[in-house]
C-alpha cells in the first residue's frame, strides 16, 4: 500500500515535532522556575502537563505511524539499506520506556516534593535553600532530561541521513 506512505510520513512527522519538540525548552522552563522558587512548582507542573498532554501519546503515535510506514512500504528492516532504521528504532523503544518509567515518576516526585509550600522549619531560622532530597531529585530531573534530548537528536539524525550502517 505505497500510497499510504505521504500521509503515514506526514502523521509521523508531525507526531514528532509536536510531541518531542517542546520537551527540547524544559531545561528552560526548569532554569526559570529554579531562579523563581516561588514559581518552581508551577514551571515543574507546566513541564509535567505537556509531557503528558503532548509528549507521551504523540510520541506513540510517530512510533506507530512508523511501523505503518515500515509495513505499507514493505521495508526490509533486516536488510543493509534499512539498519540504521533498526537502530533508530531499538533508540526510540528504549527512550520512550526511559520516559515513561523513570523520567516521568522522576518530574512527579519533584512536583510532589515541591506542592504545599515550604518544608517544616523552614521559617524556625532553617538553612537557606532546598532540602537536599530535592536537589538530588532535581539533579536526576536534568540529568535525564539530557539523556532524553540525545537520544531524541541522534533518531533524528538517523532518520534525516540515513547512514549505511556497516554492509
Amino acid at each position: 500500500m505505497p500510497e499510504l506512505l505521504p500521509w503515514l510520513l506526514l502523521i509521523h512527522v508531525l507526531a514528532a515535532i509536536v510531541g518531542v519538540g517542546p520537551t527540547f525548552a524544559f531545561p528552560l522552563v526548569g532554569a526559570m522556575g529554579g531562579r523563581e522558587p516561588a514559581h518552581a512548582n508551577f514551571a515543574t507542573r507546566v513541564s509535567l502537563s505537556i509531557s503528558e498532554r503532548f509528549a507521551v501519546p504523540l510520541v506513540a503515535v510517530s512510533g506507530l505511524t512508523g511501523i505503518g510506514m515500515i509495513w505499507a512500504g514493505e521495508f526490509d528492516v533486516f536488510s543493509a539499506e534499512f539498519r540504521w532504521l533498526l537502530v533508530a528504532i531499538g533508540i526510540y523503544v528504549a527512550t520512550y520506556a526511559f520516559a515513561l518509567f523513570v523520567q516521568l515518576p522522576a518530574v512527579k516526585r519533584v512536583v510532589a516534593m515541591t506542592s504545599g509550600g515550604p518544608p517544616p522549619g523552614a521559617a524556625a531560622g532553617a538553612p537557606a535553600g532546598p532540602p537536599p532530597a530535592l536537589v538530588e531529585a532535581i539533579t536526576v530531573v536534568k540529568r535525564n532530561s539530557v539523556l532524553l534530548m540525545s537520544a531524541w537528536t541522534v533518531i533524528v539524525f538517523l532518520m534525516v541521513v540515513k547512514p549505511t550502517l556497516g554492509t
